[in-house]
């Protein structure tokens, strides 16, 4: 009996924030949302990651509104939250009382499914933000932040993954953000981590920098996965995830059951296709292999942002040395794992580095307060170890910190009330907590999320409107102002 694979779509939140800088609106959502509720997913991804901040930085959208909204689109399948476990949307850790406000907030905007991850892979990061989603009966699966260097071992994700058992998740995935995972490492890795956490269903989440991913899904499914994360093939590939159409096709040639219908995501590629020919967005191509890759770790929007920002100051032919530093950066500090907020950290510390000794100045003579508290502990256990010298040198000899970082946070909620005001929701008072008050007011006054956006001219589309304005027929008025399946 073939066994049977599972799959979330993440065409809503980490495919756009992949290849369109996070920038879908909910309108573009409303014509491909009933879609993908169609076709089968385990759970759809929605909101979370840099899509929250984006939404209220840029776009001037509600974040909880979208929930609500697209909750009335998609109403057969789970809604995904994605977190940063205590640092919740941002970089920075916030006190549990805000941790847990958020959790009720999640379900009470129809949130079913939260996918919560620690950047350092500290579980006491998140604790609370499981056990809280789990009181308010979401659907926890814990996230494994994977990156590849000497002292993340098969061992070490072992020892995660049973942590995360402890604090009782309902499902593990690995979360490969840069692209890292290679089929030999499959091999070990997913096994290993399978017979650590039993019975539960593991997933994978992993990108296409290194051009691998589309093979490493299905060698991660020969392997033992149960769930892999795909992306609608006009967001595919690039930096965003396997396309959903390919996967599907190429596990059922292996001889696994993938229950997904494929008609419907077809359908949503091609009004996908139409919004990026109309926004003048990218579609996702595939990347090609490149070892250096490996050395930084940097995903590819990243290293495209710095390349512009270096070229804006007129050093952009030093770009690769910048990368080359990183990936030292990255092995003095004990290798923490590339993505927010630590690959900006060493991002801005291999710059500071390569500037510096053009100015005859030591590697780390001058160091971001951020990574001083990284160094200390400040945002949680440190995989490797950073050499004694170099520790004195970047903290100037302050204590390490050991206390969970969470709880090194006062209390905020009580406080915001008395200094800004009433708010009218607890979804507004959270909204405080994220944001400074230029930001909240700025979105409050943007006013209600629009939700309509042009229909694309199908073939169907367009016959339909030439025979309703035939003057002879009038039967087919009320079909002409209506969505076509």
């Amino acid at each position: 009996m073939s066994r049977t694979i599972r799959l979330i779509d993440v065409t809503l939140r980490d495919a756009h924030q992949c290849l369109w800088a996070t920038r879908m609106t909910t309108a573009m959502m409303k014509d491909i949302a009933p879609r993908l509720d169609n076709a089968g997913f385990e759970a759809i991804d929605l909101v979370g990651g840099a899509v929250f901040d984006v939404m209220v930085r840029y776009l001037r959208e509600d974040p909880w509104e979208r929930m609500r909204i697209l909750n009335k689109w998609i109403t057969k399948t789970p809604l995904i939250i994605h977190t940063r476990g205590q640092s919740l949307f941002t970089f920075e850790f916030f006190a549990d009382d805000v941790v847990k406000l958020a959790a009720e907030r999640f379900a009470a905007n129809g949130m079913r499914y939260h996918t919560p991850y620690d950047a350092l892979n500290d579980m006491r990061n998140l604790e609370i933000p499981i056990k809280e989603a789990k009181k308010h009966g979401l659907y926890v699966v814990g996230g494994l932040a994977y990156t590849y260097s000497p002292v993340h071992t098969d061992a070490y994700y072992v020892k995660k993954a049973k942590e995360l058992v402890a604090h009782g998740v309902d499902a593990v995935f690995i979360k490969d953000a840069s692209g890292l995972l290679r089929p030999e490492r499959v091999a070990t890795l997913v096994p290993a981590i399978k017979k650590a956490i039993g019975e539960l269903p593991l997933q994978i989440h992993t990108h296409c920098n290194s051009g691998l991913a589309p093979y490493v899904v299905l060698q991660a499914v020969e392997h033992g996965v149960d769930v892999v994360h795909t992306a609608t093939s006009t967001l595919a590939n690039g930096v965003s995830h396997s396309p959903t159409e390919l996967f599907a096709s190429n596990c059922r040639r292996r001889g696994y059951d993938v229950d997904i219908d494929l008609a419907p995501i077809r359908e949503v590629a091609e009004r996908l296709t139409y919004i990026a020919d109309k926004e003048d967005k990218p579609i996702g191509t595939p990347n090609e292999y490149d070892e250096f890759h490996f050395h930084h770790q940097c995903a590819g929007g990243m290293v495209s942002n710095l390349a512009y920002q270096l070229e804006t100051i007129g050093i952009a032919h030093r770009l690769e040395e910048i990368l080359e530093e990183a990936g030292r950066v990255r092995m003095d500090l004990g290798y923490p794992i590339v993505i927010s907020p630590f690959a900006q950290y060493i991002v801005t510390m291999a710059i500071l580095n390569v500037m510096g000794q053009d100015q005859g100045k030591q590697r780390y003579d001058t160091v971001p307060d951020e990574v001083r508290l990284y160094v200390r502990g400040g945002y949680g256990e440190i995989a490797g170890d950073i050499e004694p010298n170099l520790y004195d040198k970047i903290t100037r000899g302050a204590e390490p910190i050991t206390e969970r970082p969470g709880a090194l946070v006062p209390a905020a909620l009580d406080r915001l009330r008395d200094t800004r005001g009433s708010f009218a929701s607890d979804d507004d008072l959270l909204l405080a907590a994220f944001y400074d008050d230029t930001q909240y007011r700025a979105l409050k006054e943007a006013g209600s999320i629009q939700t309509e956006y042009p229909l694309m001219e199908t073939p169907l589309l367009t016959l339909m409107k030439e025979i309703s304005q035939r003057p002879s027929i009038k039967t087919f008025h009320f079909i002409s102002n209506r969505q076509t399946t």
